[in-house]
């Protein structure tokens, strides 16, 4: 059978750089890898470091920028940063950083764990400046293929093709590749976006769109902290907006924050939860997801529930809240957008006409392999529900007699093996030191399986599925 038209040869590739490892995306969680493997890299011989690339799609480091809201506050440690728990010496460090920028001080006396949103973000861009080097930015990686080295033989090599905006190639081949692309935005199928509806992750770049308009209402769909500080921002920003909160809740439900339920966000649980039979996995799930699903600060939730009251009291109600609804319908009309707001209680309707809908209704995480060359993505194991079969080191299992020799290594869409913390920053820091400890042999993954989960594979994934 002839070879797929995607796929590269071994050989002399004028141009193209080799190297042992490329990050797929470059936000907080491969950024962590970046500090996880210079610091590896220091401390080592030159014959043991790893050589990698990353590619990233924006001009710049950025991490929800449409949500860098003033005084809106991380709701985990600053400990909690790229480092600290994998390395507490780490340069890298939030602590490194207010000394970086004199503020160390200053921000003992401010005594909180928890810095704003903002002053996080400037971190992050702090530690990013170290790789702007290792960083292929405003490239937009199209495909992820195999290099052939001979006929029959495992795959060692991948190579990532990339584009940038003038129309430049970027390609890099590597032994593994980490995909880290991060979230898409959850938005129901009623809605469209557009100049009128947005999500909550462009609200501030979409802000100055009404430069010169005054709105006079604004509908925030959502019931979780992005929706409760959307609702704030907007009701502060806009004095004479009228901003309506749907959602199907009685109200906002309070964030368990306390410090047993805590534990949830420790590295140790991966381990926990990784190891436990599947009907455990979804008993933590439901137990702990007030932790961090559809929950509010306490703090927000008294402050949006008083000034409420005293609006109420004053007899003009700007704040409203149409709870244990649904929207049913969201029409644009151009000058406005209409929602047809829907009781769950007896089906009753009612239509709101607003200037801009905002549905804060989170994120979901897409399929990490579509990317991927489906010679690729089919040599990837699945489970019986279908979900990616990812080993302990984020290590995507492979299948077939001939399974990769290069390693297709995942951050972010791996709650269903590795728990709630897989999208969240709680454990970045020790999750870069595992995947650089399974680069470098370190650390032995369990086996993955030798043979497909579903049904017979071709005697070679990669060299016999075509696009």
């Amino acid at each position: 059978m002839s070879e797929p038209h995607t796929e590269r040869t071994s050989g002399n590739a004028p141009g193209i750089e080799e190297v042992d490892v490329v990050g797929i995306g470059f936000g907080p969680s491969n950024l962590a890898l970046a500090v996880a493997i210079e610091e590896h890299n220091a401390s080592v011989g030159e014959g043991a470091r790893l050589t990698y690339r990353f590619v990233e799609r924006q001009e710049r480091f950025g991490w929800h920028r449409g949500m860098l809201l003033e005084d809106a506050t991380m709701q985990i440690s600053f400990l909690k940063d790229l480092a600290t728990l994998r390395n507490p010496t780490s340069r890298f460090s939030f602590l490194s950083y207010l000394h970086a920028r004199d503020r160390l001080v200053d921000f003992i006396n401010y005594g909180s764990v928890f810095p704003t949103r903002l002053e996080f973000h400037d971190y992050l861009e702090w530690a990013a400046g170290s790789f702007t080097e290792r960083v292929h930015y405003g490239a937009e990686v199209t495909e992820v293929v195999p290099v052939r080295v001979a006929a029959g033989e495992p795959v060692g090599l991948v190579e990532v093709v990339a584009s940038r905006a003038d129309g430049a190639p970027v390609r890099v081949r590597a032994r593994n590749v980490v995909l880290a692309t991060g979230l898409t935005p959850n938005v129901p199928r009623e809605a469209v976006l557009g100049r009128r509806v947005w999500h909550n992750r462009d609200l501030l770049t979409r802000i100055p769109e009404l430069a010169g308009t005054t709105p006079r209402r604004f509908a925030v769909v959502g019931a979780g902290q992005s929706a409760a500080e959307t609702v704030d921002y907007l009701h502060r920003t806009f004095p004479d907006a009228e901003v309506c909160a749907v959602f199907a809740r009685y109200g906002y439900s309070p964030a368990d924050d306390s410090a047993f339920a805590n534990r949830i966000f420790d590295p140790s649980a991966v381990d926990d939860f990784y190891d436990a039979p599947a009907d455990v996995k979804q008993r933590i799930m439901g137990y702990h997801g007030n932790t961090n699903y559809s929950v509010v600060d306490p703090e927000l939730i008294e402050e949006l529930y008083r000034r409420h009251y005293h609006e109420r009291v004053a007899g003009r109600e700007r704040l409203q809240f149409h709870n244990v609804s649904r929207v049913a319908d969201v029409v644009d009309m151009g000058d406005r957008v209409e929602l047809a707001v829907e009781s769950l209680i007896d089906g009753s309707r009612e239509v709101l006409a607003a200037d801009v809908v905002v549905y804060a209704t989170g994120y979901r995480s897409s399929d990490p392999l579509w990317l991927l060359d489906p010679a690729l993505a089919g040599a990837c194991a699945r489970d019986e529900a279908g979900r990616l079969r990812v080993l302990r080191d984020y290590r995507i299992a492979t299948r077939g007699p001939a399974p990769l020799a290069a390693g297709i290594y995942v951050q972010g869409a791996t709650e269903h093996t590795h728990g709630i913390t897989s999208t969240l920053l709680s454990t970045v820091a020790a999750r870069s030191g595992e995947i650089v400890d399974s680069l470098t042999g370190a650390l032995v993954p369990d086996a993955g399986p030798a043979e497909p989960i579903h049904g017979e594979a071709p005697a070679d994934p990669v060299a016999t599925t075509a696009r």
